[in-house]
């Protein structure tokens, strides 16, 4: 949503001003410029990555678009969940949860939490690491470490759309500039033209870096900046999940071992520390 409110401001800023400085639109429009800038930037992106990362890639678009899924009712209703799983698993023993570790659909426990439950990621996390809580011979350490190579894996596969995104928008001033040296190249080509024909070829080959730059600055980067806002919002939504299961592992009590969850949480999507305990005794 964001990202459509800050496209439309920068097109009213910029279209906005330069008809204001006496400019007129049609000349901004220049199909053979927007064939050269965008066909070459699309066939890079084609060449570059593999059909994995592309397919990603149009979804990471969709994406940006999207608000952020993570903020405070999220973390609440995780931090929630994973206070009832803890709380029955210390009232009744680890295989007491077996069962919703391994139905979670079909589970009271992970149905309270319906907003956590339309995310298969998080919800394969939580699970997998119950599991081998409650069935693996791993310790604590091993479990910690492998935590991290899980959370480093989602974080780096996310990256790819964003990279290749940010890439495209480092590459478009080029392909401005180089509609623009072949828009000046028939500019030369056609010196025989009066002044005022050329003047038009001219102002054409130009609309090319104009073009180049306004899409990358404007449009594509910001594109690749929302997406690594979400990226890092999720890893940190991961790594929240992992403070509190490794506490519980290592003997704290569901609330505590919650509260570890709560404090790795940015700022502004950590639930208070009263809000916390009475949205907790409130799901009881």
């Amino acid at each position: 949503m964001m990202v459509a409110i800050g496209w439309l401001v920068v097109l009213a800023s910029v279209i906005g001003g330069f008809t204001l400085a006496g400019g007129h639109l049609i000349i901004l429009f220049q199909p053979i410029e927007y064939l050269i800038i965008f066909g070459a930037a699309g066939a890079a992106l084609v060449a570059g990555n593999s059909p994995k990362t592309l397919k990603a890639t149009l979804g990471g678009f969709g994406t940006a678009f999207k608000g952020s899924r993570y903020g405070k009712k999220l973390n609440m209703e995780t931090l929630g969940l994973l206070y009832a799983i803890f709380t029955r698993a210390r009232k009744e023993g680890l295989m007491a949860i077996e069962e919703d570790i391994d139905d979670p659909d079909n589970s009271e426990l992970f149905q309270s939490a319906p907003t956590v439950m339309k995310d298969h990621h998080t919800v394969e996390f939580i699970t997998d690491y119950l599991r081998l809580m409650v069935s693996s011979t791993l310790d604590v350490h091993q479990i910690d470490n492998l935590m991290d190579l899980d959370i480093d894996t989602h974080h780096e596969e996310a990256d790819l759309p964003r990279s290749s995104i940010a890439k495209m928008g480092e590459a478009l001033p080029a392909f401005g500039i180089v509609a623009a040296v072949l828009g000046v190249v028939h500019t030369l080509e056609s010196v025989h033209l009066p002044p005022s024909e050329l003047g038009k070829l001219i102002a054409a080959a130009l609309v090319g870096t104009f073009l180049g730059i306004l899409a990358a600055y404007a449009f594509i980067n910001p594109v690749a900046n929302n997406l690594e806002h979400k990226i890092n919002d999720s890893t940190k939504y991961q790594q929240s999940i992992k403070a509190a299961l490794i506490a519980f592992m290592n003997g704290y009590p569901p609330q505590v071992a919650v509260e570890f969850g709560r404090k790795v949480l940015y700022a502004s999507d950590r639930p208070g520390f009263a809000e916390l305990e009475d949205y907790l005794k409130q799901s009881k």
